[in-house]
């Protein structure tokens, strides 16, 4: 099984359970910082998003967005997300983040979150090429993601060869997975998205970054 489709696999699987990683207590405070910074990001953009799981922040970025494109490959965490009330203009849509077919310049910002984690450092200047065009010089694009921190995140398990790192979940029902599942710094990030972008903003919180930037 190749990793896109072990992760395909794996969030099907645990649709139901994924919005509980958003109530540990102790990220808090992180994550109304970061409802308070999408709100404020996207406020009167036309949005796509790529990978939106159960709508989790579809919802936050609904509040202030005119309107919201939100995409993912898996109909078990859509039909989660479409059973949500939002409060702006929101459609689904089930697309493969990797196979984009929207048309240039309908959007005036996209959003990824907890995506680039999931990436091969092999894949990210790939993804961001195609992802990027669909969007006119000056639109904002954003990343959010995880921080790595002992205790609070899931161990990692092992580290391939190109540095990629993965990590063994387990469901509740006791069944196990290995995700890739990467914690890149700001330097790394920067590294790929400095001759791509201008006005880059990396905001570092204990459990999370956050990351805006204009096209060129």
């Amino acid at each position: 099984m190749s990793e896109k489709t072990d992760l395909v696999d794996y969030y099907a699987k645990r649709a139901n359970e994924y919005e509980r990683i958003y109530q540990k207590s102790e990220r808090q405070t992180d994550l109304a910082a970061l409802r308070g910074l999408f709100r404020q990001v996207f406020a009167g953009h036309r949005v796509l998003e790529i990978a939106c799981g159960t709508g989790y922040w579809t919802q936050v970025v609904a509040e202030t967005a005119k309107s919201i494109t939100a995409t993912d490959i898996n109909e078990e965490v859509l039909q989660i997300a479409r059973a949500k009330n939002y409060a702006g203009n929101v459609s689904f849509q089930r697309v493969d983040a990797f196979n984009l077919s929207f048309s240039n310049n309908s959007f005036t910002a996209g959003l990824a979150a907890a995506w680039w984690s999931h990436l091969r450092k092999a894949q990210i200047g790939d993804f961001l090429f195609q992802f990027h065009r669909l969007f006119s010089p000056g639109s904002i694009i954003v990343f959010m993601d995880n921080r790595f921190v002992p205790g609070s995140n899931t161990p990692i398990s092992r580290t391939d060869a190109e540095g990629n790192s993965y990590q063994l979940r387990r469901f509740e029902n006791g069944d196990e997975h290995e995700i890739l599942k990467n914690f890149p710094s700001e330097k790394e990030v920067r590294e790929v998205i400095t001759d791509l972008a201008v006005e880059i903003s990396r905001t570092e919180l204990q459990y999370y970054w956050f990351l805006t930037y204009k096209l060129k």
